[in-house]
């Protein structure tokens, strides 16, 4: 066994791996979260954006087997820590007296995967077609008066977020990541070396401050949608 596999295999290895791999993952919620804002500006801008996408062809498929594995070795690594750490104290303590630590902190794993499972959703609801077939199947068909080469994006999560359930599902999807991120990205500046007492009041400032950012751009979209303030010309 190399020096890196057993790095890799150490709790500060795989510490690291889950830094770094989050920082990717929260790179791609910000661009997905800034690609998405553009159904604001209307269905032109959101088809182009989705259009662009989708002609990347090979280079898309890549991206998302990369992104793929970045999210497993996440999960994987959250889980091994999680494991080791419930290992070294079989026996829980009787009484739960939390100092230092926050509910966000507490609650890491379990909010981990529920994102997770929203993951899934997402993809079986957006890509798949597998949630709201019907409107999925509507959207295939359904072109664009642009160029009539792809499909009506816009329409789609107009129709889509139109449902209450649905929009809120994504709303109580949103505030779980928040508060994943509230501590995640806090911990991040821990794991990698960033201890100055004079990045105290970055660190602890940065999770709450880009998971904050996060849940009010994710969330204006179906809320807006199920308020009727977006998608007024779509049937």
């Amino acid at each position: 066994m190399s020096r890196f596999t057993t790095a890799l295999g150490s709790s500060i290895g795989a510490k690291l791996v889950m830094a770094l791999t989050g920082l990717a993952l929260l790179g791609f919620v910000l661009a997905h979260m800034i690609g998405n804002l553009q159904v604001f500006a209307g269905p032109e801008k959101i088809n182009a954006y989705a259009h662009t996408l989708q002609n990347l062809g090979p280079i898309l498929w890549a991206m998302r087997i990369g992104l793929l594995t970045i999210f497993g070795l996440h999960v994987w690594t959250a889980f091994k820590l999680w494991t080791a750490n419930k290992a070294a104290r079989p026996v829980p303590y009787a009484v739960v007296v939390p100092s230092a630590s926050t509910y966000a902190s507490r609650t890491m794993i379990w909010s981990g995967f529920i994102v997770l499972a929203f993951i899934v959703y997402h993809l079986l609801h957006f890509t798949l077609g597998a949630v709201q077939g019907d409107i999925f199947q509507q959207t295939r068909e359904a072109w664009t008066a642009a160029d009539g080469k792809h499909p009506d994006v816009y329409a789609m999560i107009v129709r889509g977020f139109r449902s209450p359930a649905v929009a809120l599902s994504y709303v109580v999807a949103q505030l779980l990541l928040g508060l994943h991120l509230s501590h995640g990205v806090s911990s991040v500046f821990q794991t990698l070396g960033f201890t100055s007492p004079r990045l105290a009041c970055v660190k602890k400032a940065a999770g709450p401050l880009v998971a904050t950012v996060i849940v009010i751009g994710n969330c204006s979209i179906p809320l807006a949608i199920l308020l009727g303030l977006v998608g007024k010309g779509v049937n």
